[in-house]
C-alpha cells in the first residue's frame, strides 16, 4: 500500500507553519513526516537548516533541477527558488509513511500536473485583514519583500478553487484538528488499519 501524499498550500503569514508544527505536536498514530523543502532564500532567525529548509545556493537549486532531482519547484515572490527534493517524498510513500508537503500553490499545481495522487489542501485566512496584520507581525521582511509577500499573496488566494479542501485558519485547535481529520481519513481510504 502506498501512503497519502498530502499538498498543504496558502498564502504567506497565513499559518502554515503554526499549524504544522502544532500537528506534528500531537500523536498522529500513523507514519506520517514533514517533508522537508528546498530554498535559495536566506533563513530567518530562528531557522534551522535540514529541519526547516534545505537552505541552498541558487547554483545548487539549479544543479538539483537540471538533474531532475526536485518533485516540484518554483521562483517564488519573483526571487527565491523553492521547491522539494524527490527524495522527501517517493521513498517515504512507497515505504507506507504518508508525507505533508507544505508548498506554494505553483508547487502544488505541479503536482497536480505530474498525476501524483494526493491529496489538496488550501490554508485560507479568516480576512484579508487578518492576513495582512499577520505579515506585518512578523517583523522579518524589508518593506520591498514584504510587498511582494502581499502581492504572492492576492495571486495564490485567486487560486484557492484549485485545492480539493479549503480550510479557513481562523482557531488553530480547529484547524488541527480538521487536517488531523482529513490525514486520517486518506490513510483509512487507502486500506490503513
Amino acid at each position: 500500500m502506498k501512503a497519502p501524499l498530502i499538498v498543504l498550500s496558502g498564502p504567506s503569514g497565513v499559518g502554515k507553519t503554526t499549524v504544522v508544527e502544532k500537528l506534528f505536536a500531537q500523536p498522529l498514530g500513523r507514519p506520517f513526516r514533514r517533508a522537508i523543502t528546498a530554498t535559495s532564500r536566506q533563513p530567518r532567525p530562528g531557522e534551522v537548516a535540514e529541519r526547516d529548509y534545505h537552505f541552498w545556493t541558487t547554483d545548487e537549486f539549479q544543479k538539483k533541477i537540471a538533474a531532475g532531482q526536485m518533485l516540484e519547484h518554483a521562483i517564488v515572490h519573483a526571487r527565491d527558488y523553492y521547491g522539494t527534493p524527490a527524495e522527501e517524498v517517493l521513498p517515504q510513500l512507497a515505504k507506507g509513511t504518508g508525507v505533508l508537503l507544505v508548498i506554494d500553490v505553483q508547487g502544488a499545481a505541479q503536482i497536480r500536473e505530474k498525476k501524483h495522487e494526493h491529496l489538496s489542501v488550501f490554508l485560507l485566512p479568516p480576512s484579508q485583514e487578518q492576513l495582512l496584520e499577520r505579515l506585518r507581525g512578523r517583523s522579518t521582511e524589508d518593506a520591498a519583500t514584504m510587498e511582494r509577500r502581499l502581492a504572492s499573496a492576492d495571486r495564490e488566494l485567486a487560486r484557492r478553487n484549485e485545492f480539493d479542501v479549503r480550510l479557513v485558519n481562523d482557531t488553530l485547535e480547529e484547524t488541527v484538528r480538521a487536517l488531523t481529520a482529513l490525514i486520517e481519513e486518506q490513510f483509512t481510504q487507502r486500506g490503513f488499519r
